[in-house]
């Protein structure tokens, strides 16, 4: 099979049993918000090891309806739980939100690029994520946390549009409660309730005390959000080599063969999904094609 790219003919070999979608056991599902949710799976046939790298992704099928590409959303350090987070934006994720507790999901896996995190050692890492975006971050999240003492300061900076949207509360409430993490939350639209901060992500950047010689950044959200992040952080004098974003523009099959995410001779479910932020600014900086 062919893949025509910037002119060039790339040779592509991908076998059959590439596609054959692994079965899992749902094992668990919680409810996040009113369209977002969790689920745990565990492999069919008993084996408990799935072993994946901070922000890959993979191809959740649901039989009769089609697949769908969702970041792993737990800890790389438990092989033995396979946990995604997931939003109903269309008929395959709508499907998986009908699966119950003890019913089977396809899994192909996993793909794509990983963020940096064992490169970071030593340094002080900025979080920024904007809704589900903190769903591929999670598992840098669980790492440093398990990993604590290889790394120095530890900033995480969350948004979302309304306190009804913020995912994981009881994981935040906890990271509230340690004194080696530092954890910022913000809404753009504040209910009678909400004590906390006002305004867009980027707001919270003036109250991360990191060493811009010292750090990586790693950003999730809305393009637009991890634009003005990206800049906001360079304002701060952090070299954009050193910041790190997710794209998942388009993916269809996971391994690079349909073309739907391929955009200027790169593959974004083979190069990515997560890429450098100096190798990718002027994508993002345009709208989904």
């Amino acid at each position: 099979m062919t893949l025509l790219s910037n002119n060039k003919q790339i040779e592509t070999q991908i076998t059959t049993s590439a596609f054959i979608p692994e079965m899992f056991v749902i094992n668990r599902i919680r409810k996040e918000t009113e369209d977002t949710f969790t689920i745990e799976l565990a492999v069919e046939d008993g084996t408990t090891s799935f072993d994946f790298k901070p922000g890959q992704f993979n191809m959740l099928y649901v039989h009769g309806c089609g697949e769908v590409p969702i970041s792993i959303s737990g800890s790389p350090d438990r092989p033995d739980k396979l946990v995604h987070t997931i939003r109903m934006v269309g008929d395959v994720t709508r499907a998986i939100r009908r699966l119950k507790v003890g019913d089977m999901l396809g899994v192909r896996g996993p793909y794509g690029s990983y963020w940096p995190i064992d490169k970071s050692e030593g340094k002080d890492i900025v979080i920024v994520a904007g809704g589900i975006g903190l769903a591929p971050v999670r598992p840098i999240v669980y790492h440093i946390l398990n990993n604590r003492e290889k790394y120095k300061r530890i900033s995480i900076l969350y948004g979302t549009r309304t306190p009804s949207d913020i995912i994981y509360q009881k994981e935040l409430e906890s990271l509230r409660g340690r004194f080696d993490v530092d954890l910022y939350v913000t809404v753009d639209r504040a209910d009678q309730k909400w004590m906390g901060n006002v305004g867009v992500v980027t707001t919270l950047i003036k109250n991360s005390n990191f060493d811009p010689t010292n750090t990586t950044a790693f950003l999730c959200g809305p393009e637009i959000m991890m634009r003005y992040t990206a800049v906001a952080l360079q304002q701060q004098e952090l070299a954009p080599e050193n910041i790190f974003v997710s794209l998942e523009r388009n993916m269809k099959c996971g391994v690079g063969l349909c073309g739907h995410c391929q955009y200027t001779g790169k593959i974004i479910c083979k190069d990515g999904p997560v890429f450098n932020y100096d190798l990718v600014k002027d994508l993002i900086n345009k709208r989904e094609i």
